[in-house]
């Protein structure tokens, strides 16, 4: 009992020194940052929301200009017909980096279907730094870099967004933030927009 009361405010203080070291790191260590976000992801947070309806994009958003990892420019509009996931990324956000996996996994349900293309679309054009993260994450996702402007209906400036196009070209789907996008709602979604 006597040994009890000295060793209470040791043990208390010994966890909110932990405590306190796991905040930090997770407001400034952003590996820390993608491990709890992936953590968060993997026990059921971030399930993807689904829209009511297709919402219609203007002419001006499908001339948006991409090039792909070895320099070729892509206009959106030569993918029109198929369902188009696009997200927007970039190197330095950590809810970014903790989706991409979820991502790739999507990916690996769809990568040889011709009816459904992904644009994993760095915003900031950082074409060494992508090719090594993706490299480090082991992630074969096709990365692409804008060619011009991104329409602002597609991309409002949070990252990451993904916004999926049906075959219509119309918004099927759109997200701003951290989403899992490994959750078999959203392969079924896909298929649904592939039947359409």
């Amino acid at each position: 009992c006597f040994k009890n009361v000295y060793l209470y405010p040791i043990m208390k203080r010994f966890i909110n020194i932990i405590l306190i070291i796991f905040v930090l790191g997770i407001i400034f260590v952003p590996g820390v940052k993608v491990f709890v976000q992936s953590t968060l992801m993997k026990i059921g947070l971030f399930s993807p929301k689904f829209n009511n309806e297709p919402k219609e994009a203007s002419t001006a958003a499908y001339t948006m200009q991409l090039k792909d990892e070895k320099g070729a420019s892509i206009s959106l509009e030569e993918l029109k017909g198929k369902v188009v996931f696009i997200n927007f990324w970039a190197t330095w956000c950590s809810p970014c980096i903790a989706e991409m996996p979820t991502i790739q996994s999507l990916y690996e349900n769809f990568k040889n279907d011709d009816e459904v293309k992904f644009v994993i679309l760095e915003v900031d054009g950082n074409q060494e730094k992508a090719k090594k993260l993706f490299n480090d994450k082991r992630l074969t996702l096709p990365v692409s870099f804008p060619n011009g402007a991104i329409p602002q209906e597609f991309y409002k400036g949070t990252l990451p967004t993904t916004v999926i196009l049906d075959k219509n070209g119309a918004i099927a789907f759109q997200s701003e933030g951290i989403t899992n996008y490994a959750d078999q709602k959203m392969v079924d979604f896909i298929k649904q927009q592939k039947q359409k």
